[in-house]
């Protein structure tokens, strides 16, 4: 059984390692289950600086209760280097790493501000909750309240979600205001 998550420290390296340095770009590396720590650690060990936002949980057994730290998003970790052929063949030859996540595995950078804005949220006392990855232009189903299980299109204006209805047949669509309401992805 686990309780709500509280905050703990990322784990961030910045060590010297010649995959370091000008032209350095934060990569997400998507890892096999639960190998997140194992697979920073070897990179810090290689020099190589990484970001793994973790999270507290309480698990509870029948005879304890422990403090569990687990990564906050599972299967991934972030490195900070120069993606150079040299560097790509040493993360791969990691044990647990199944790719650099990008077209064909081949590692798109992730913009700085992002990592930024996952620091800045960790080091606050904010709460916050994991949600579903959801684009304006996606198909979404609302959950809870009155428009439970209808779909639609979603689309955001001036700050304000809103969901788009269509009767696909005769070519027309209603737009209703979201706010709060949880959507999900169809």
């Amino acid at each position: 059984m686990t309780s709500q998550p509280t905050l703990c420290e990322p784990v961030v390296s910045n060590p010297v390692s010649p995959f370091s340095g000008p032209g350095s770009q934060w990569y997400a590396i998507h890892t096999r289950p639960q190998h997140e720590k194992a697979v920073v650690a070897h990179l810090q060990r290689q020099g190589i600086t990484t970001f793994l936002p973790l999270v507290n949980e309480v698990h509870r057994w029948s005879d304890r209760l422990k403090v569990v730290h687990l990564p906050l998003f599972t299967c991934y970790a972030f490195a900070h280097m120069r993606l150079v052929p040299e560097s790509w063949a040493k993360v791969m030859g990691i044990t647990g790493v199944i790719r650099f996540v990008g077209v064909r595995g081949q590692g798109v950078p992730v913009p700085e501000g992002q990592i930024h804005a996952v620091q800045a949220l960790l080091a606050s006392d904010l709460s916050y909750q994991i949600c579903p990855f959801l684009q304006v232009g996606q198909r979404v189903r609302v959950r809870g309240g009155a428009l439970n299980g209808v779909e639609g299109i979603l689309i955001a204006r001036s700050g304000e979600r809103s969901l788009v209805i269509s009767v696909e047949p005769i070519q027309r669509s209603l737009s209703v205001r979201i706010g709060d309401y949880q959507v999900e992805a169809v």
